[in-house]
């Protein structure tokens, strides 16, 4: 199967085009745990062929956690209906490194609204330089398209054939 990996990028905070609000609470998970980050990985990219973090054990969950890493979660009517994984990086880089919505909430305008707030927390982070995220053809259709549509830019692509 072939896949294109776009690579895409803010370079300031007036980049950041705001969706419009959707009716959840979006909340940081503060008290890192790898059942609830393995349960939001499993749950959001099981449709979308996200296999690298399954090996994972809860020691390498821990340590993953413990690291610059923030964890947003966006609630509707008390369940979880997506997050948005932080990583803060050297250099002023905060990469989106998970973002997604579980498959109930796909289609209700929540996935604009959390993305937003999720790269507004990356800019308020102290020193954030640049906010960059990556995805691929194996993701949901609406993955790049929301990606652009808050501000992101493209400055990579990447094509593997398979």
């Amino acid at each position: 199967m072939d896949v294109t990996t776009w690579y895409l990028e803010q370079t300031g905070r007036k980049d950041l085009r705001r969706a419009a609000p959707a009716p959840v609470e979006i909340v940081r998970a503060e008290i890192p745990s790898p059942e609830f980050s393995r349960f939001l990985y499993t749950a959001v990219g099981g449709g979308w062929h996200w296999t690298d973090r399954l090996p994972w054990t809860p020691e390498q969950w821990s340590e993953w956690l413990s690291g610059d890493v923030e964890t947003w979660v966006a609630y509707h009517r008390g369940t979880p209906a997506g997050y948005a994984e932080l990583h803060g990086q050297a250099g002023g880089n905060v990469e989106v490194a998970y973002f997604g919505l579980l498959p109930y909430a796909i289609g209700k305008g929540i996935g604009g609204h959390l993305l937003s707030e999720a790269v507004s927390r990356a800019w308020e982070r102290e020193g954030t330089r640049r906010v960059w995220v990556h995805t691929c053809s194996l993701d949901g259709p609406a993955a790049l398209p929301n990606y652009q549509a808050r501000g992101f830019r493209v400055f990579r692509i990447d094509r593997k054939a398979g």
